[in-house]
């Protein structure tokens, strides 16, 4: 039985925790704050309760592997799954309205053609057909084994088939997920449609490779769920299922140590002065580990690590509301930017779009809301980091919620004259709940040149591994299981742990 020091209590670091618990190694998760879950997080006022992280479920047999791993026991056991649908309404600036059905391609494919013309779903239909073949090609080695250490040839080839376009002179490039919306969708609003998937996860659509077509096949493959009371209850469903494998917590105990002896990783020191000995430590992102070791952990070999602040963040407004839901309301409704180069400029020059695009999530849920005669809402919209905009100025923050409950109006038609009040949380929020630099949200592994690889979750120094969005296979809720899953398996097995088959 191993000793093993877990740094932070998000759902990477818990699954991890409660599968190396099974294997029969003692765990001791140390949390900086006094919760865990990490970015999945609650706020609760006046009877109202909202969801400030993740509002969705994609790829649910992540965490129903890990309760039949750790327990026998199906996750519908400890928290109710409803499938969304239809998946997400998506309103365009010219008024067009399009709902699409959850994990039903035909279903999508006649939704589009109702609303947007004939051949717009078949156009959608093919390009999900194509996103299938990168997802069979990357499936396996960036989500469920470990970073091969010739991680090299992830990035040499783009798996989206048929992305290169000829220039002038014969010249062939690489084409990007924005191109592909106006080349082969050939309609603006599917282009739209295509980017905002991208913006779900915190991607740039402009540069990202033509491989993040998988996140749109993975929701209409494998469908949206939601949980019943919130997503906050997966993560409390989570650590109870670490406290019932004897895992510790120890919260409000921040780790400023890595400690070292013959040449591995032997445990950690607190802010307290306290030292706890471990034969293994599992830490989050490469960033944090370098400032905890004092040295860089992942040597010229492995994938270089990119500052975390050059991701984007989130703004996500809270509202409670007057007036109870109406009858057939949809769950999501994605409303689209007026401009999609307001978009764009988001990366490329820090700006924040007018109206921007955004999420709106209307859960008809009893446990969210004090009584029927009321509604808990959520907005959610990508922005720039808090290193690329001030988010303290005075005024900011509510300046651009602002901005978005005036784009969400474009969903829900007098929506602003039912506000009783609103929470506003930036991501200067989110840098104070998780650690992570500016505030961002790492965004998921992307196989091809340009893509997005993460550093692996084994280190240069022995016993000392990576879990969470920072580190392999990315950011994501199913991503962050899939980590714990992945650093379980190197601690349990040893290096030769190719992944579950």
């Amino acid at each position: 039985m191993a000793r093993i020091a877990v740094i932070g209590a998000g759902m990477g670091a818990m699954a991890a925790a409660a599968r190396l618990a099974v294997a029969g190694h003692r765990v001791t998760v140390y949390e900086r704050t006094e919760t865990y879950g990490g970015a999945v997080r609650r706020f609760e006022r006046d009877g109202f309760r909202f969801d400030t992280g993740p509002g969705l479920l994609t790829l649910p047999a992540v965490y129903r592997d890990l309760f039949i791993k750790t327990g026998r026991e199906p996750l519908e056991d400890r928290v109710e799954l409803v499938q969304v649908d239809p998946s997400a309404r998506h309103v365009f600036a010219d008024g067009t309205e399009v709902s699409l059905p959850n994990a039903s391609r035909a279903g999508v494919v006649a939704a589009l053609d109702e609303a947007l013309g004939a051949g717009a779903g078949e156009r959608w239909g093919d390009f999900l057909v194509r996103a299938r073949e990168a997802w069979d090609r990357t499936r396996r080695p960036l989500l469920e084994e470990p970073l091969w250490p010739n991680w090299q040839v992830l990035a040499d080839k783009e798996p989206y088939p048929g992305t290169t376009y000829k220039r002038l002179l014969g010249r062939r490039r690489v084409v990007k997920l924005f191109e592909i919306g106006r080349r082969e969708l050939r309609d603006p609003r599917l282009a739209q449609l295509l980017d905002g998937y991208a913006l779900a996860y915190g991607v740039d659509p402009g540069t990202a490779p033509a491989s993040a077509a998988v996140l749109p096949y993975m929701e209409h493959a494998f469908g949206t769920w939601y949980v019943r009371g919130g997503i906050r209850e997966l993560a409390d469903a989570v650590y109870e299922r670490c406290r019932e494998r004897r895992v510790e917590f120890v919260f409000g105990a921040e780790v400023t140590r890595v400690l070292e002896k013959d040449g591995r990783a032997a445990g950690v020191e607190l802010s307290t002065g306290t030292v706890a000995e471990a034969d293994f430590v599992v830490g989050q992102g490469p960033w944090r580990l370098r400032d905890l070791t004092g040295r860089q952990v992942y040597g010229a070999e492995a994938v270089e690590p990119e500052p975390e602040d050059r991701y984007p963040g989130r703004v996500v407004v809270c509202l409670a509301l007057r007036g109870a839901r109406e009858p057939g309301a949809v769950h999501r409704t994605v409303v689209h930017a007026a401009d999609d180069e307001g978009d764009l400029d988001l990366f490329r020059h820090g700006m924040l779009p007018d109206l921007p695009t955004t999420v709106v999530d209307r859960p008809d849920d009893p446990a969210l809301r004090p009584d029927g005669e009321h509604e808990s809402v959520v907005l959610t919209a990508t922005v720039p980091s808090a290193t690329e905009y001030d988010w303290a100025a005075p005024g900011a923050a509510d300046a651009f919620a602002d901005r978005m409950a005036a784009a969400a109006e474009r969903a829900v038609p007098g929506l602003r004259e039912r506000v009783l009040w609103r929470e506003v949380r930036t991501p200067l929020d989110t840098e104070r709940e998780t650690g992570a630099g500016g505030g961002a949200v790492p965004p998921p592994a992307l196989a091809a040149p340009e893509g997005v690889l993460h550093p692996a979750n084994s280190t240069a120094l022995p016993g000392l591994f990576a879990v969470g969005g920072w580190s392999h296979p990315g950011g994501g809720l199913p991503h962050a299981g899939m980590s714990g899953a992945l650093v379980a398996g190197l601690i349990v097995e040893g290096p030769e742990f190719r992944g579950s088959q």
